[in-house]
């Protein structure tokens, strides 16, 4: 067959080099709970363990650091969440009586919908005494 007759024949592409991205985890740490520097590093400020997508770990070694976190937080090594405040708040201020200027007198009362007579109007019947 002719190489011009073959209309699905690929054509030689350039091949794209391939890098694997640099785990954080270096060949000589080792993953345990008690290596509180190396842990911290998988922790958002709040105190959550980070995704692997952030932190860039193999499944392997992101199960390995989650379960040495959770062994940590349970041995009081680290917090389970992070609550330091970064502002202080100050004594509450009073509210402002400039939102609402109408007073009201009575509360309003809840309808059915339906149309009633007002009872502040004369009637036929008082109106025949």
């Amino acid at each position: 067959m002719d190489k011009f007759k073959r209309p699905f024949l690929k054509k030689n592409k350039k091949k794209r080099s391939f890098r694997r991205p640099l785990s954080p985890i270096q060949p000589g740490d080792r993953i345990h709970h008690k290596n509180i520097s190396l842990i911290s590093r998988f922790i958002s400020q709040q105190g959550k363990i980070l995704p692997r997508r952030v932190t860039r770990l193999t499944l392997k070694q992101q199960r390995l650091v989650t379960k040495a976190i959770k062994i940590a937080r349970i041995l009081v090594l680290l917090p389970f969440r992070n609550n330091e405040k970064k502002w202080k708040r100050n004594k509450p201020t009073a509210r402002t009586t400039g939102l609402r200027t109408r007073e009201r007198n009575k509360p309003t009362a809840r309808t059915t919908g339906l149309r009633t007579r007002e009872r502040n109007k004369p009637t036929a019947r008082t109106n025949q005494k």
